[in-house]
């Protein structure tokens, strides 16, 4: 009875595993159970097997023809009269004769390899059913605990218990969990390892700040403003393109809030990363003086078919356009699809001489890195000390001391 009992428990153990509903369950038990039969009888053709999914119960009834003593064929779907009036006499031949199978019968040794089957079974059928859950919620956030901290990534735990990925490459810069903390990620991409499914989530990905807004602004969420297109550098800057469809909004005022309550929450969230809401337009031109915010552009000149704008700023205003790192220019041109040249307005531009006039003397990705940062012709350079050029620019002391003699020589 010990093995029928171990069985049964298991069932009662497994019926209740997360993500696997009562009907699939039941499913597997009766596919393990018409197995064993199978091995014992050659065919589950004839048998019935029932399951109780409330309590556990199972019965198992076989079906046999009665045939004339001497006729029968197959012992498996057959019984001789003889044999069957030792069970009972009053049946006769043509007639059914149904049985009990009990499960100790079968062996412990069979019973074992049952509950091996079901295990394996129930745990490959929950594996497939968090992988589609969560394959469908690639975009979506999530929220979960983080319940391990590695060097490259972070275990976190949703709220079922099934375990998240938080890879290094997908944390903010300036990220800084702790076991136990609640967490908020976007679904990144959901695989397949070994059968085993694999959630990676991000902190950096443009979608998560694309939720961020729809749980932080209504007008999003119900579609009265929709977002455009979103470019980052997760914890420095980002640029968010946004449209209304209804004239009486103004979809950058709805984004900020009312002395920026909505976009705060945002910002804290993303460790303090700056965020530039813009209005979209078919405008190409004005569109690409909105990227360029806070900068203000004097004038532009675009080339429609290579895709390339030349914006012309007053040289207190090309170090915002460039941003931080290039942050600014780098994501402007992200968010557009132009790739942005920035020149300084020059009211003596007679008296000063254009960068790529020293291509004779200056190496040519030198001057790209000086044009780089908005630094076209000779007297923007020479009006930047030494050090400040080291600092905004990726080239050595000796480098830039040798460019400054250069340039200085021309004025001499």
């Amino acid at each position: 009875m010990s093995s029928n009992i171990n069985l049964i428990d298991s069932f009662q153990e497994f019926k209740d595993f997360k993500n696997i509903d009562r009907p699939t369950v039941i499913t597997v038990l009766e596919e393990v159970f018409r197995s064993m039969i199978r091995k014992r009888f050659g065919t589950d053709e004839n048998v019935d097997v029932i399951v109780n999914p409330d309590n556990g119960d199972l019965e198992i009834w076989r079906t046999r023809v009665v045939m004339e003593d001497g006729f029968s064929e197959d012992d498996d779907l057959e019984i001789e009269l003889a044999e069957v009036h030792q069970y009972d006499p009053d049946l006769e031949v043509g007639d059914d004769y149904i049985e009990q199978i009990t499960l100790e019968s079968f062996g412990r040794r069979a019973i074992l390899a049952a509950r091996q089957t079901l295990v394996s079974k129930i745990l490959e059928l929950e594996k497939d059913e968090v992988f589609k859950k969560y394959k469908d919620r690639e975009g979506e956030l999530v929220i979960g605990e983080v319940y391990q901290i590695w060097k490259k990534e972070i275990l976190v735990l949703d709220e079922d218990g099934n375990e998240l990925i938080l890879p290094k490459t997908e944390q903010i810069p300036a990220d800084y969990f702790k076991k136990g903390d609640s967490i908020r990620a976007v679904v990144f991409k959901v695989d397949m390892m070994n059968n085993n499914p694999k959630i990676i989530i991000s902190r950096t990905a443009p979608e998560f700040l694309q939720r961020l807004f729809e749980l932080e602004v209504p007008e999003i969420f119900d579609g009265l403003i929709t977002i455009r297109k979103i470019v980052r550098e997760p914890g420095e800057r980002a640029k968010v393109a946004v449209e209304s469809y209804d004239d009486r909004i103004d979809p950058v005022g709805a984004c900020v809030g009312m002395k920026g309550s909505r976009i705060h929450g945002i910002v804290r969230e993303l460790r303090n990363e700056n965020i530039d809401v813009i209005n979209f337009t078919l405008n190409h031109s004005l569109y690409i003086t909105r990227a360029l915010s806070p900068a203000r552009i004097s004038s532009i000149k675009i080339d429609e078919d290579n895709k390339t704008a030349a914006v012309y700023l007053k040289p207190d205003q090309v170090s915002l356009a460039i941003g931080r790192g290039g942050h600014n220019i780098k994501l402007a041109g992200k968010l557009t699809g132009y790739e942005i040249d920035v020149y300084r307005e020059n009211d003596e531009v007679d008296e000063d001489v254009d960068i790529e006039e020293f291509a004779d003397e200056i190496d040519s990705w030198i001057i790209d890195e000086l044009k780089r940062v908005g630094l076209d012709t000779a007297k923007s350079v020479l009006a930047l000390s030494e050090e400040e050029l080291v600092r905004r620019t990726d080239l050595e002391e000796d480098t830039v001391h040798e460019i400054v003699r250069i340039l200085q020589a021309e004025f001499e």
